[in-house]
């Protein structure tokens, strides 16, 4: 069993930064693909960002790219992703996924474990 818990979120105004950080205790996650989804207010949870296990390659939404980064570092286990010019509808609780298969792709199903989430508001 993996538990996940995101931290880092937080209000800040639109053009800002924030990173969120996703710590992995119970097993380790160096061989495990790793996401980030959000989910808005009144809408469904989508993908935002996904990193392959050995951090060699990533993957983000057509929202998001450009603007954010997914990095990891597995001595500490932990995944972070690096938020810039931050828009008002970036808002949402972003929740951070592993995938004991590697997949690291953008559907929601095929990771396994996932975080309690982190809420982040951008005001505009």
């Amino acid at each position: 069993q993996v538990q996940l818990v995101e931290s880092g979120g937080g209000l800040v105004q639109a053009g800002g930064s924030l990173r969120l950080s996703c710590v992995a205790a119970g097993r380790t996650i160096s061989t495990y693909a790793m996401g980030w989804f959000r989910q808005a207010p009144g809408k469904e949870r989508e993908f935002a960002a996904a990193i392959s296990w050995d951090g060699r390659s990533t993957d983000y939404a057509d929202s998001v790219k450009g603007r954010f980064t997914i990095s990891r570092d597995n001595a500490k286990t932990t995944v972070y992703l690096h938020m810039n010019s931050l828009k008002p509808e970036d808002t949402a609780v972003y929740y951070c996924a592993a995938d004991r298969l590697g997949r690291g792709t953008s559907r929601s199903g095929d990771y396994d474990y996932w975080g309690q989430g982190t809420q982040v508001t951008v005001s505009s």
